[in-house]
């Protein structure tokens, strides 16, 4: 009687407020646990197979690094990994901007899910110890009603088990968006960015970075920066998507 009830809810909650999927506007079945139809979930891909072994970036002629990551120019970041589960395309794009940009945080569940799953193509990321989402300005946060990085490292951490630190990094400085800006800018405009106020936590540890999206990794490698110059042993990063 309770399944039945239960699906009863479930069905009149759609005949009222229709589902529709983040990315194309079709409907969702009443019966649907995604966010994405069968169609834009297929279209969800992995970077690769041809990748940069450092930034992640696809690298579609081949070769082990892209241009800002070979030889010595990859040995000056804090960062030494980014790994992401998805491309930046039009279902992950959809889903990212949902959760960050439309205070679609009832996203976060599943986009974690599916960093999770896809976890374990990547076992260079398996030494980390401890998750920190980057962090937000207190201000942003406060004005978008959560972190969208922590909302992501909150579900990835409950369906991976591993640590999870939200207090032990701060963004200190109230930054300009990086969307409009090049590498270079990016770079400057994210150092000294971040502060670690709690270096017992992380000091002689392997951290795992959470974000949305990759791009430059500007963002990942001021957060590292800081981190590394609080004592951790290694700073690595996974995000949902990856920009190419």
């Amino acid at each position: 009687m309770q399944f039945r009830w239960k699906t009863y809810t479930q069905w009149m909650l759609h005949f009222f407020f229709p589902r529709t999927c983040v990315a194309c506007g079709c409907d969702l079945s009443w019966r649907a646990e995604d966010y994405l139809c069968p169609a834009c979930a297929g279209k969800l891909l992995s970077p690769g197979p041809l990748f940069c072994q450092r930034c992640g970036v696809n690298l579609p002629s081949g070769g082990a690094h892209c241009y800002a990551c070979r030889g010595s120019k990859g040995k000056k970041y804090a960062c030494s990994l980014i790994r992401s589960a998805w491309i930046f395309n039009t279902p992950s794009r959809a889903l990212v901007h949902g959760l960050k940009y439309a205070y679609a945080d009832y996203l976060a569940p599943s986009m974690g899910l599916q960093m999770a799953q896809n976890f374990s193509k990547y076992p260079e990321l398996a030494p980390a110890e401890i998750i920190i989402p980057v962090p937000l300005f207190a201000t942003k946060k406060c004005k978008r009603g959560y972190n969208q990085s922590e909302r992501l490292a909150h579900w990835f951490s409950h369906y991976t088990g591993m640590a999870l630190e939200e207090k032990a990094l701060i963004r200190q400085r109230d930054t300009v968006s990086q969307t409009q800006l090049g590498r270079q800018a990016r770079l400057e405009n994210m150092s000294g960015a971040f502060l670690c106020v709690d270096p017992q936590k992380i000091k002689r540890k392997t951290i795992l970075l959470i974000d949305d999206v990759a791009t430059t990794g500007a963002t990942l490698e001021g957060c590292a920066a800081a981190l590394k110059a609080a004592g951790a042993k290694r700073v690595m990063a996974y995000t949902y998507a990856r920009e190419n």
